[in-house]
């Protein structure tokens, strides 16, 4: 797997053990995708080196495509499971994003759309396809894995 992550610790919370995982994953109510754990393991979020995620749709930052600004790990102030005003409960109620699943990812406009692990489908042990949340709140599947986003995602100026 090529090196994911840049060198800025932004967005990386506590090195994570499998108590943990099954911690968040009792507080959140869901299974976590095994992709999205692997990752974590070898660091448990940051900011991506590829941040552009191509769409066949309109976004808030394109014809063509959205950005991230960072992968949420678990723990720590970024964490999913966080019960900070940074964790991903909190930011469902405040940006009032639909209760679909778990906020995975921020994206530079602070709020005003993010990526969400979605359940809405496949239950709460089941495999989250991965949806981008637009500004109107409407739900847009990009991908049928966390591990099909990952490798979707590229550099930014790839897309100009």
């Amino acid at each position: 797997m090529m090196e994911l992550f840049e060198d800025s610790d932004y967005y990386t919370g506590p090195p994570i053990d499998r108590d943990m995982v099954c911690r968040a994953e009792e507080d959140l109510g869901v299974r976590l995708p095994r992709s999205y754990v692997e990752v974590l393991f070898l660091r448990n979020g940051g900011t991506p080196r590829h941040r552009c995620y191509p769409t066949s749709f309109l976004t808030s930052w394109a014809d063509d495509h959205f950005e991230i600004s960072g992968i949420r790990g678990i723990g720590g102030a970024w964490g999913i499971d966080s019960s900070s005003g940074g964790g991903g409960s909190h930011l469902i109620a405040e940006w009032e994003y639909p209760e679909i699943g778990v906020v995975i990812c921020d994206t530079p406009s602070a709020g005003h759309d993010t990526v969400m692990l979605d359940y809405s489908e496949c239950g709460s042990e089941g495999e989250p396809d991965v949806a981008y949340i637009d500004e109107d709140r409407v739900p847009r599947r990009v991908a049928q894995s966390f591990d099909e986003f990952l490798t979707r995602l590229v550099h930014c100026g790839s897309l100009e």
